[in-house]
């Protein structure tokens, strides 16, 4: 709010999450009575509950626009225009706050509603994620523009049970279904039982974006949920450019977990660390043009945003992510690149460790993170959430352990393999990795304000 510069603040009462009232409003009168300039706060009255209030400066929605019409008013801006301040996540150090303009942000989120969803007037579009994550806007920018209805839900998607998206989908007749890969793998772990029970026939397509997939979770949403005829539109950008650099079209061949190819338009490409192109090896995803959403930079740091993205190779933009093009052209990812744990000399990636511990059949989640070793130079520490009656024993560690050596070799043997009842995640499925190296390293964590369940992070550090 104090960066932008922000006069109006729109917020509720409350909301609710797992059968919990949601104070919302007492959240923004903290910030709000932090910020010099704010004049109003807009208060939409959704729950019900009391609040605090200050007459001079707060306003019921229903109040504030009872004597307006419902048509708006047609404001004329140019395409470069700043349209929106998206930030990313702030759990490791001060959070960045994107530039978005009008005419790039709608040019680029279009492009990719229509051509990679096949969006229309008709379709039901859900995608489960958070309005503060770039994907909120995303599918509300592309959904209007194309005529599509959207579908908004409120809460958790295994909250008052594991069959609540079902009921969703199956209620509205959701034709394409968003989600994260680890939001799939909690529902998974929670049985096919509560699926079975409901119709997804309606389904057409299936989206996913925010990690990488592993195999058995990826088979289980494309065979259980879409039915093995809804194909898997697997996406992956940022906050940064508000859309895509990659992303497969419908009407392609797919291979499991593969994001299919660089996105219409988009120039992408795999680059070693002497900025040479390669193929069938990990390297660093790059985008060597500009695409109209790219952030016009960070608000008031532009040293810090030519810093991020162009210092590594001059000219081209460096995204951070892990990638792969395989033989056949088809493009994978394996975790960010800032993430890269080197044990005995040897690098690899949080995602492929987790992916050899989901092969493990009581695993139902995992995150991977790698700390200072007097010997290794890093050591790799596990976290694992196991299925429902699953044992915590000496036994079932090792069995764990020895599914990772056999997967990646006794290099990767895991240092420590701890079991815990849920891993820190943003609202929108994401695991904070940064913030449970930091927790677990006994370093303060900047900002918990994006985690749905900070006292997770409490089970890791007295560990």
């Amino acid at each position: 709010l104090a960066d932008s510069g922000a006069r109006i603040l729109f917020t509720a009462d409350g909301g609710k999450r797992h059968g919990k009232l949601i104070e919302i409003k007492k959240d923004a009168d903290d910030a709000a009575n932090q910020v010099k300039g704010l004049e109003k706060v807009v208060v939409l009255k959704y729950c019900g509950n009391p609040v605090t209030w200050k007459s001079d400066r707060d306003l019921w929605f229903h109040e504030a626009v009872a004597d307006h019409s419902p048509l708006s008013t047609r404001v004329d801006l140019s395409a470069e225009h700043p349209a929106m301040y998206l930030y990313t996540s702030g759990t490791t150090g001060k959070p960045k706050g994107t530039v978005h303009t009008h005419g790039g942000a709608l040019f680029q989120i279009a492009k990719e509603v229509g051509f990679g969803f096949d969006a229309k007037p008709g379709d039901v579009f859900f995608w489960l994620t958070d309005i503060g994550w770039m994907m909120g806007p995303w599918e509300m920018i592309g959904c209007t523009f194309w005529g599509a209805t959207m579908v908004i839900f409120e809460g958790a998607p295994n909250y008052p049970s594991p069959a609540k998206l079902w009921q969703v989908v199956e209620r509205h007749k959701i034709t394409t279904l968003g989600i994260s890969p680890t939001a799939i793998r909690v529902l998974k772990a929670a049985g096919d039982q509560w699926l079975e029970k409901h119709d997804l026939s309606s389904l057409r397509y299936l989206g996913s974006t925010g990690e990488p997939w592993d195999y058995e979770s990826y088979m289980w949403f494309f065979e259980k949920v879409g039915g093995s005829r809804c194909p898997v539109i697997n996406i992956s950008g940022g906050t940064e450019i508000v859309g895509c650099f990659l992303m497969p079209l419908p009407a392609m061949s797919l291979k499991a977990c593969s994001l299919g190819g660089p996105g219409l338009g988009m120039d992408v490409d795999v680059f070693d660390d002497t900025g040479k192109s390669l193929t069938n090896a990990i390297g660093h995803l790059v985008c060597k043009k500009p695409a109209p959403s790219m952030t016009r930079g960070f608000l008031n740091d532009r040293k810090r945003y030519l810093e991020t993205y162009f210092e590594k190779f001059p000219g081209v933009w460096y995204h951070g992510d892990w990638a792969k093009v395989d033989e056949d052209g088809f493009w994978f990812l394996f975790g960010r690149s800032d993430d890269t744990i080197k044990v005995a000399g040897k690098r690899v990636g949080p995602a492929e460790v987790e992916a050899a511990l989901m092969e493990h059949p009581q695993v139902a989640e995992s995150a991977v993170i790698g700390v200072p070793h007097p010997v290794k130079g890093e050591a790799l520490i596990c976290f694992v959430v196991l299925n429902a009656n699953s044992p915590d024993s000496e036994e079932l560690i090792k069995e764990i352990e020895t599914v990772v050596v056999k997967n990646l070799g006794a290099v990767f043997r895991p240092e420590k393999i701890c079991v815990v009842p849920a891993l820190p995640k943003t609202r929108s499925g994401k695991i904070v990795r940064g913030a449970i190296k930091r927790k677990y390293l006994g370093e303060a964590i900047v900002d918990t304000s994006s985690i749905e369940n900070p006292a997770s992070l409490e089970l890791i550090s007295s560990r």
